[in-house]
């Protein structure tokens, strides 16, 4: 992703990444994920969050999850935004028992739960 010798960096991938994810381009947004490992650019919370938003927005829970688990094995301190992105990709298949899942190792991570998180974990049910 350059033009006019200008190098694209993380900053400019996440605002492609999360502009395909709300027009329901997922594959498109999980391109640019890939193209972002392939060409060494760091990703962030912000990355993960938005192509795991993006997946989620499609129903495509398991990819959503995949991400998560990929997020969370790196060195990247996920917060609310990322969970909540995974935990709706759940909600929106019915997946609730992942959903409560997701909500319990929120907690044992210490990361701080919101009103999102809990109607996306209800509304799952």
């Amino acid at each position: 992703m350059t033009a006019s010798g200008i190098k694209a960096e993380t900053v400019t991938f996440n605002a492609a990444i999360s502009a395909h994810g709300k027009g329901s381009q997922w594959e498109g947004a999980l391109a640019l994920f890939c193209a972002m490992q392939d060409q060494q650019i760091a990703t962030d919370v912000i990355t993960h969050s938005a192509v795991i938003s993006a997946v989620g927005n499609e129903g495509l829970w398991t990819t959503a999850l995949a991400l998560l688990e990929s997020a969370a094995l790196s060195s990247l301190q996920l917060d609310s935004i990322t969970y909540n992105a995974a935990i709706s990709a759940c909600e929106k298949t019915g997946q609730w028992q992942i959903s409560l899942g997701l909500l319990s190792a929120m907690q044992q991570r210490g990361v701080a739960r919101s009103t999102v998180t809990y109607n996306a974990a209800i509304s799952a049910c």
